[in-house]
């Protein structure tokens, strides 16, 4: 039984899309295992982050992408905010903002 892949709403599709085109590439082509695999890669490909966040990383020669998802029932994965990582960590922004839409799918299914 396959996983499905959904964005948060078509922000986060516009924002992943416009990733750099190598990164990007390489985020598409996990997104296609997880959707055969499961939901939790492992490293390299994902890990958990915190609160039912988890991370996929996808690095290039542009630099290395990531896509901070949750899970929701029915097999589904959402992608909740996806950019460019400057820094050796995440930024406390980023989990903050994914966390804050996790909260709004919670709530809406609650």
């Amino acid at each position: 039984m396959n996983w499905f892949i959904e964005f948060f709403d078509e922000s986060v599709e516009v924002d992943t899309l416009a990733l750099p085109s190598k990164i990007l590439a390489k985020l598409l082509n996990i997104f296609d295992l997880i959707e055969i695999a499961g939901a939790n890669l492992g490293e390299p490909y994902t890990k958990p982050l915190t609160d039912g966040l988890f991370e996929i990383k996808a690095k290039a020669y542009e630099g290395i992408g990531r896509s901070i998802y949750c899970y929701k029932k029915g097999r589904k994965i959402i992608i909740l905010h996806s950019f460019v990582k400057k820094t050796q960590k995440t930024p406390k922004r980023d989990i903050e903002l994914a966390l804050k839409r996790k909260k709004e799918i919670d709530n809406a299914n609650s």
